[in-house]
């Protein structure tokens, strides 16, 4: 790689968009960071806590992060910060890797000053948030320094190939370092560890698949950086709509970056590529194999989504054919969307996206399996079947964790 390049990609990893202070540096960074999503509970005030973060082992909540010296920051020095930040460690012990230092270990040194100049900054406010309710051994925060000394190492540095460009590299930065994207989007072993060997391969989370984010993925569901950019500020696109967790990704962080940050993101997630728009419709001999999942999707699905998979409105019934969701290998959210529904949610007050009923009263297990292999086989190109035994175990979990009938 020239050096000139090498240079450029430095200097692009360093700063951040519109930065002229440290407080408004660390502002921004704050926002790629997404640090309020986590820290405010719902109808709670900013950067207080409280957000309860489900996990295998019991629920852990979120902690104050505003500069209140009693119940929040507000004793911190740089240091202090820089190692919770990076290392996982706090002035009281071991945080729960929940907190992910696993990826902010890879943020540079100016950049956590800069988070600290503004985190330091916001008026401080006085609130503890519930305890942790952890089964055991997991309530006890000893075990810690045995976990990250198994899958924590923090002297890895961020790959930075000399084959790729400057806008790739700042992309790669966003992704692994402020963005912690793998830390949804990776599976995770037994001890809660991201496999690193399947980074960004997707992973179950709160009953939806954090979706497989590589290249191959995405390009061959069809998404051009075009479609990409307006996900990534409305949370709507013609290849798909965002929901959940991504859907508040998009609210608090994403739609607020700059234009240059959100093209070198996407140049980082296509790597360097782009997409071939791949036609998977195949609508007449999917109803002629798949019957009752065509008269399904008439009696339950058309009514918004067409007839012909077309949809009305990206926030009312996006369309089915050439959805990224119907395309994707892994089918779990075209199962679990049709059992639990959807929300209705809020991006600003002049964008909202209408809720979906979830049919899991309405639709046994084969019936779902038979509307999905439908629908993947009409516009999605799939070739492996969805069984009704695959139905029933994600209608299981979804049901224990109480997530069919409430409507999130």
């Amino acid at each position: 790689m020239p050096i000139i390049h090498r240079f450029l990609a430095l200097l692009l990893i360093g700063a951040t968009a519109s930065a002229e202070t440290p407080v408004e540096k660390g502002r921004y960074l704050a926002a790629t960071g997404d640090c309020i999503a986590c820290h405010t509970a719902t109808g709670g005030r900013p950067f207080v806590g409280g957000r309860p973060l489900p996990t295998p082992f019991g629920t852990i909540y979120s902690t104050n992060i505003t500069p209140d010296r009693k119940t929040g920051i507000g004793n911190y020095t740089l240091e202090d910060f820089d190692a919770v930040m990076r290392r996982g460690k706090g002035p009281h012990g071991n945080l729960y890797p929940a907190m992910p230092y696993t990826s902010y270990y890879l943020i540079d040194g100016e950049d956590i000053a800069a988070l600290y100049s503004y985190f330091m900054q916001l008026p401080p406010v006085e609130y503890s948030p519930p305890k942790n309710r952890l089964i055991f051994p997991a309530n006890l925060r000893v075990g810690l320094s045995a976990w990250n000394w198994l899958y924590f190492d923090d002297g890895k540095k961020l790959p930075q190939p000399g084959d790729k460009s400057a806008q790739w590299q700042r992309g790669n930065y966003l992704v692994n370092a402020l963005g912690h994207c793998g830390e949804c989007h990776t599976p995770r072993n037994f001890a809660q560890a991201m496999e690193m060997e399947h980074r960004f391969a997707g992973n179950v989370l709160e009953g939806w698949d954090a979706v497989d984010i590589r290249p191959r993925a995405l390009q061959r569901q069809g998404w051009t950086r075009e479609q990409l950019m307006e996900l990534f500020t409305t949370a709507s696109s013609e290849r798909g709509t965002l929901f959940g967790e991504m859907f508040r990704v998009v609210e608090h962080s994403l739609r607020h970056l700059s234009e240059d940050d959100l093209n070198a993101i996407i140049t980082y997630l296509l790597d360097d590529g782009e997409s071939r728009p791949v036609d998977f419709r195949n609508l007449e001999q999917a109803a002629a194999r798949y019957p009752s999942g065509r008269r399904d999707f008439i009696a339950y699905c058309a009514g918004c989504h067409g007839r012909e998979g077309g949809g009305i409105l990206l926030d009312f019934a996006p369309p089915m054919d050439g959805n990224a969701a119907i395309r994707a290998q892994n089918p779990h959210n075209n199962i679990a969307v049709i059992l639990r529904g959807l929300p209705e949610q809020r991006l600003s007050r002049t964008r909202a996206r209408a809720g979906m009923p979830g049919f899991h009263r309405e639709l046994g297990d084969a019936r779902v399996a038979e509307l999905v292999n439908f629908m993947r086989s009409a516009w999605g190109g799939a070739e492996a079947e969805v069984s009704a035994e695959a139905v029933a175990k994600i209608r299981r979990e979804l049901s224990d964790h109480g997530y069919l009938g409430a409507r999130e």
